[in-house]
């Protein structure tokens, strides 16, 4: 049969690259492997590839090897959750050298690079990324990792994949991007140079706000080598049924993020021209200070906005207070639209305004969702 993974277009790789192409029974959609523990051959072998759970799956090799043919990679490391993923990055970095990483990181990242890898040896650089000259003044050979986030979260700040891998392979470190806000739909960040790509597979390649997950693709190296043995010594390893509503929900993945991109685009907009907005953060304005970049590596500008209101925090409270289609909560990429205020969610020691508000746009009507903002806004400070 046809190797299906090998097919040029993202959208033909989401339907076909996460499901087997043959099955026992002639399935169309992929059966959930429960199954705990494997059968050894009467010599004692496990010629059949899988021995223990925590060790390999069926639904698990079928997504990691789906999702790294939607990035370009060689080989995925899938986690119970993207916080999981990324620790485990670190923590191979940690042994290897010093990490260099954006510093207008996901709160969440950031608390991992101040607190826990310093824990356990390891020394952080936090840069401005979306300056190279910055980057080459903090890097030096005992960088083993530089990690960047772009689009980051939730300033949507835009670093230059192609020039900081040529900055990471001059000093001999390893480029790993977070590609969660962009997906491989909108960016590859292995063909700009990258090695390393990691996502919160909770968002976007989830999409419907009921699994959560991470993973982390690269090449067949002694790298990707060392973080698959992390994760199967500390067990970070999702379930059976989470890999299966992975595998449900990629198909749609490259519709999904078109749709969302292009309603947000028309948001932003919206956003950049009312009168109590006083920014808009979103890379496909020509405002956005990095926005050639962008469109230099992405095909479309992704579903996230972030904007700061004219009335600080309270007109930013009460304007989240008001919408009536958008939820408010936390997390991104599922199909309903949702808005939070970040700097409440990020807590003590954030950077983020107190008058910024985060948007995740899902699926609705692009005209409903820009009226739902304009009437929440009617009532807001003006400039």
């Amino acid at each position: 049969m046809r190797d299906r993974k090998s097919a040029a277009s993202i959208d033909t790789l989401a339907v076909h690259a996460a499901r087997p192409a043959e099955t026992a029974a002639g399935d169309v959609t992929p059966a959930i492997h429960v199954s705990t523990t494997y059968e050894r051959d009467v010599d004692g072998q496990y010629r059949r590839g899988y021995q223990y759970i925590r060790d390999g799956n069926p639904n698990r090799a079928a997504l990691e090897s789906g999702i790294a043919a939607l990035e370009g990679a060689a080989t995925g490391v899938a986690f119970s959750s993207g916080s999981a993923a990324t620790l485990a990055l670190f923590q191979v970095a940690a042994m290897r050298g010093s990490i260099l990483a954006t510093d207008s990181s996901y709160h969440g990242t950031l608390r991992q690079l101040r607190e826990l890898v310093p824990a356990f040896g390891g020394q952080v650089r936090l840069v401005d990324t979306t300056s190279l000259s910055a980057v080459e003044s903090a890097m030096d050979e005992g960088v083993a990792l530089m990690f960047v986030e772009t689009p980051s979260n939730p300033l949507m700040g835009v670093s230059d994949i192609g020039e900081l891998a040529r900055v990471a392979d001059r000093f001999g470190a390893v480029l790993a991007c977070d590609n969660t806000f962009a997906t491989p739909v909108l960016q590859r960040p292995i063909e700009h140079g990258a090695s390393i790509v990691l996502h919160s597979s909770t968002k976007y390649l989830g999409g419907h706000s009921d699994v959560m997950g991470g993973i982390v693709l690269g090449g067949e190296d002694d790298w990707m080598e060392a973080i698959s043995h992390i994760r199967g010594a500390a067990g970070a390893t999702p379930s059976p049924f989470d890999c299966w509503l992975y595998q449900r929900s990629l198909p749609t993945l490259p519709l999904r993020v078109r749709r969302q991109s292009d309603t947000a685009a028309c948001i932003a907009r919206f956003l950049s021209g009312h009168k109590s907005v006083e920014r808009v953060h979103y890379p496909g304005l020509a405002s956005h200070p990095n926005h050639s970049v962008a469109g230099s590596q992405m095909s479309g500008f992704g579903g996230i906005i972030s904007f700061q209101l004219c009335g600080g925090l309270e007109g930013a409270m009460e304007t989240a207070a008001r919408v009536e289609l958008f939820t408010r909560a936390t997390s991104l990429g599922g199909v309903e639209s949702l808005i939070e205020h970040r700097a409440s969610i990020e807590g003590t020691g954030t950077t983020t305004p107190d008058n910024l508000l985060r948007i995740s746009v899902g699926l609705e009507s692009p005209e409903d969702l820009i009226a739902d903002l304009h009437q929440a806004l009617g009532q807001s400070p003006t400039r």
